[in-house]
């Protein structure tokens, strides 16, 4: 019998803070087939403790379901740990001496591949042209996708490779968007050998263990990566102890979904772009461009993809970030709940990925169809703020009402949180800080209200609403944190004021405020088996 389909192991954890709301005081719990057993505390534990394979002293660490990252592409993301990353480039400069570098050091490399530049973060504010990284590559085909992986600058030899493809894309010397985009990145991706695509994918996936990430929800699609890309990653996944992947394939061909072993015929699949790449499609113009975006999508395509969806009991989603395209894919799915009813449609749990610019009028219609916001709050803590990029890009006073999760909670709307890692990185416990810190201080939620959108939230944007928890009969995901103090958020609290009262009867989670050091991993168990320790640990 392999290890894969040896039965887990049963454990008892003990000395310890499990985070249950079936016991706030609990310091230990039972693992057993894979699920959750029990949950209590220290002085119950001795019962169990000659009935298990394993006994795992805590010594005062903090045991959490583990997070589900609700829109990560995981071959993108390995591709980023492993290759160019220039996420942290302070300038144009620093930029291309580290592509110099990075082509010095692959001299096999068909393809160069890159991600993360942000001219708008930069000195000067442009983004490199063609002949510089002609220079800097020493004539090489290169693809370096913007930090929104919705724009791309790449050198002259990659666009002498696309073959006929070259005919469709222009040789205009700026960042490449829309279709032009999706040609250049399907000729670079395409250079990846299958060994590189799964050593990324392995990377990526030991890379979100170490982080206390238990599943992750793949975004793939035909203008994102490929079908052999997707199945494999799948195939990974059932096949190698690591995280869960739910895969979403963005194609409005729903057998396709349903072939390729998707959750949903949902993810990316555009109704817009992003607001870096002034691709967001918007109600009114940009501050800094005299147009409004690019739409995908029209009300009837998404209407037509809604119901085909419900009726084939696949999840519907759409990827939406501008005002403008927001409000197409609620009126399409409205039109949707008119022509199947509006309890069909409230069931399937729809998606929108993003959803980045809603107003009070579409997060009441979210709520009414029940549409789960699968949103990034790293993108408030990266982009947010009087200077950032949504203030460059919308102005200060439409940048201040962007990723209003208070107000979607508020509204009742289910919420889900992830990274759309690469884009930004995997990150859990700085994603909940995000959420509770958020840069416009009436859009924070409280942590513990984050910390359940990135855990439980994102089983329930699956359809699941038993897991995400630490209580018995729940799956056994889990992670073990070391970490400094605990606080408890009493339920009339609000972000600012905080408690440690236990008399809440709510279970601590740790203290996030901006400065102090996040929660390290030490341990992380999915289905009852370990999947990643710490070393030394």
């Amino acid at each position: 019998m392999s290890e894969r389909t040896a039965p887990p192991p049963t454990v008892l954890l003990r000395r310890g803070e499990v985070h249950s709301p079936a016991d706030p005081f609990a310091t230990a719990m039972v693992v057993e087939r894979g699920q959750v057993a029990w949950v209590g505390s220290e002085g119950a534990a001795d019962a169990f403790a000659d009935g298990v394979d394993e006994v795992v002293d805590l010594d005062g660490a903090l045991v959490t379901p583990a997070f589900t990252d609700a829109h990560v592409h995981t071959t993108a993301t390995g591709l980023a740990l492993t290759g160019l990353d220039l996420s942290t480039a302070a300038s144009l400069e620093d930029a291309l001496a580290r592509v110099r570098e990075f082509a010095a050091a692959r001299p096999d490399d068909r393809v160069l591949l890159g991600h993360g530049w942000d001219a708008a973060r930069w000195p000067g504010g442009r983004p490199p042209t063609r002949a510089e990284l002609d220079e800097a590559t020493g004539g090489r085909p290169l693809y370096l996708s913007r930090i929104d992986v919705h724009s791309a600058v790449v050198s002259t030899a990659l666009l002498d490779l696309l073959a006929g493809g070259a005919t469709r894309v222009t040789r205009e010397d700026r960042p490449l968007t829309g279709d032009d985009h999706h040609v250049v990145r399907a000729a670079a991706l395409g250079a990846v050998t299958p060994a590189q695509r799964e050593a990324a994918q392995r990377a990526a996936l030991a890379h979100a263990a170490s982080l206390g990430i238990g599943t992750v929800h793949e975004c793939g699609g035909p203008e994102i990566s490929s079908e052999d890309d997707f199945t494999g990653l799948l195939r990974l996944a059932r096949e190698e102890p690591g995280p869960r992947v739910v895969g979403y394939w963005a194609e409005q061909d729903v057998a396709k979904a349903r072939e390729l072993g998707a959750l949903g015929a949902a993810g990316d699949l555009f109704a817009d772009g992003a607001l870096g790449s002034h691709t967001a499609c918007l109600h009114e113009p940009y501050a800094d461009a005299a147009h409004t975006g690019t739409a995908h999508l029209d009300a009837d395509a998404v209407a037509a993809h809604v119901a085909a969806c419900t009726e084939a009991g696949l999840q519907a989603g759409f990827h939406a970030i501008g005002d403008a395209a927001v409000s197409t894919v609620v009126d399409g799915v409205r039109a949707a709940a008119e022509k199947l009813g509006l309890a069909r449609v409230r069931a399937a749990r729809h998606r929108v990925e993003h959803a980045e610019m809603v107003t009070a009028e579409t997060i009441a219609a979210f709520a009414e169809l029940g549409l789960t916001a699968s949103v990034q709050p790293a993108f408030d803590a990266l982009w947010g703020g009087e200077d950032g990029m949504y203030a460059q890009r919308l102005g200060v006073e439409r940048a201040r009402t962007l990723n209003p999760f208070a107000a979607l909670l508020r509204a009742g709307v289910p919420l889900a949180f992830g990274s759309d890692s690469p884009v930004t990185p995997l990150d859990p416990w700085g994603t909940v800080r995000a959420a509770a810190f958020h840069r416009t201080p009436g859009h924070r939620v409280s942590v513990r209200a984050a910390f359940t959108a990135h855990t439980r939230g994102g089983w329930r944007a699956t359809g699941r609403d038993d897991a995400g928890v630490l209580v018995p009969g729940a799956p056994a995901d889990y992670a073990v944190w070391r970490t400094g103090e605990l606080v408890v958020q009493a339920p009339d609290d609000r972000v600012a004021r905080w408690s440690t009262d236990p008399r809440s009867g709510t279970p601590g989670l740790p203290d996030l405020t901006p400065g102090r050091d996040l929660p390290v991993c030490l341990r992380t168990v999915v289905g009852g088996r370990t999947v990643f320790v710490r070393p030394g640990e």
